[in-house]
């Protein structure tokens, strides 16, 4: 693997600050018999046996190639390559921020990338620890995984859901907790110590509350037609809806469910169906059909539908930055959300012509997005806050078919 750099550097999060927030935040709860490490309403500390914690994001990307199997960890701070095991076959690659699922026709391959962070609000902590390969999940092709500090729920191409402990999963044990009754219609999502569910018979599914146990705690007065895809922002959990979407929040122990409908009526084959996004952030995008992107602003309840060229995938770091367009070109184009107008586009990235079943993807963290390029054999690092610069390039010895960003 070889990296190639241009002359401008990137800025770092401000190392300063984020040390003394850090070490605030380890004096409070290495003292504190009543802290975040042991209080169930607050954001765990993040740690786990053998971890270090750095003062910057520690970002790696997770590789594989289908045809070979071969899997990498790229680490974007280090530029080392690991090799871990063989997954042949993988349809789709996930991840929680720190877990790889890699979706086989049988199996789903647990790897756990050795990255992550723990936001606490006011400051956050960075984490590192050894790469690794975890096990196999009795699910494939189809199934959803979505997780939290806590739980990992993992729900079938059936509906039926299965827990397991997320603390043990952090120590590379995979251990099942429970079943949940029934089925659900799409991912279960954990989300403020609870458990997030679309279930119901036919095209309209009901919202449900559960606890971590399976057992329902309340079902607000909310439903969703044909749902597809979902997020988690800072202001709650969003479903994909066939009229828009229904945002799930908490204030207080109460759940409450708001539609964010578009503002027309939208065909089938234009309706956000999988969202993409900054991890936390409050900006969702989604392909509108083949030749635009819908941008979700959760805080402004709006959508926004951004004419563009040919899609093949598009992601937003939020909060001012671009919508960012890979199309059918091969080049990664920047366009303004209020105005639609591109603003910038990078030379060709892909070497050749994407495979629609397994697209190229853009991975977005609070500095840096990356587009892998098969063909080539490459992974590209772009600077969206300037002008969509290269800012490094990864020569690698597999093809990138998969690619998914952890550390975020």
């Amino acid at each position: 693997m070889t990296a190639r750099t241009n002359a401008a550097k990137w800025t770092p999060v401000p190392l300063v600050l984020t040390a003394l927030l850090a070490a605030g935040c380890a004096t409070q709860e290495d003292n504190d018999p009543k802290s975040a490490s042991s209080s169930p309403s607050t954001t765990p500390h993040g740690y786990v046996e053998g971890a270090k914690e750095g003062a910057e994001q520690q970002s790696r990307l997770l590789l594989n190639d289908p045809d070979t199997g071969s899997t990498r960890v790229l680490d974007l701070i280090t530029g080392k390559v690991t090799k871990t095991d063989k997954v042949t076959g993988a349809a789709h690659l996930a991840t929680d921020g720190r877990f790889g699922y890699l979706h086989t026709s049988g199996t789903t391959h647990v790897l756990d990338g050795g990255s992550w962070t723990v936001d606490h609000g006011d400051h956050v902590h960075y984490y590192r620890a050894a790469i690794r390969d975890v096990g196999e999940l009795p699910v494939g092709e189809g199934a959803l995984v979505r997780g939290d500090a806590a739980v990992t729920a993992v729900t079938d191409d059936g509906g039926r859901t299965v827990l397991y402990d997320r603390g043990k999963l952090d120590t590379g044990d995979i251990a099942r907790t429970g079943t949940l009754p029934g089925t659900a219609t799409g991912a279960v999502v954990p989300y403020e110590e609870h458990l997030l569910a679309l279930t119901g018979k036919g095209d309209t599914a009901k919202l449900t509350v559960l606890d971590r146990k399976g057992k329902r705690v309340t079902t607000p007065d909310a439903e969703c037609e044909s749902p597809k895809g979902d997020a988690v922002t800072r202001r709650g959990v969003v479903f994909g809806c066939a009229d828009g979407a229904l945002l799930v929040r908490e204030e207080d122990g109460k759940f409450t469910a708001e539609p964010i409908p578009y503002d027309k009526d939208v065909p089938e084959a234009e309706r956000a169906a999988e969202f993409r996004q900054r991890p936390g952030s409050d900006t969702l995008t989604a392909r509108a059909g083949d030749d635009a992107v819908w941008v979700l602003d959760v805080g402004e309840r709006a959508w926004t539908r951004v004419g563009t060229g040919t899609v093949v995938a598009a992601n937003s770091a939020g909060e001012g930055a671009p919508l960012l367009v890979l199309e059918a070109d091969g080049r990664l184009h920047g366009y303004d959300i209020g105005t639609g107008k591109e603003i910038a586009r990078t030379k060709k990235l892909l070497t050749g012509k994407p495979h629609p079943q397994k697209a190229p993807v853009v991975e977005v963290d609070r500095n840096r997005a990356y587009v892998n390029d098969p063909d080539g054999k490459r992974v590209f690092e772009v600077d969206y806050n300037d002008d969509l610069r290269i800012a490094r390039s990864f020569d690698l010895d597999v093809a990138p078919v998969l690619m998914a960003e952890t550390g975020r």
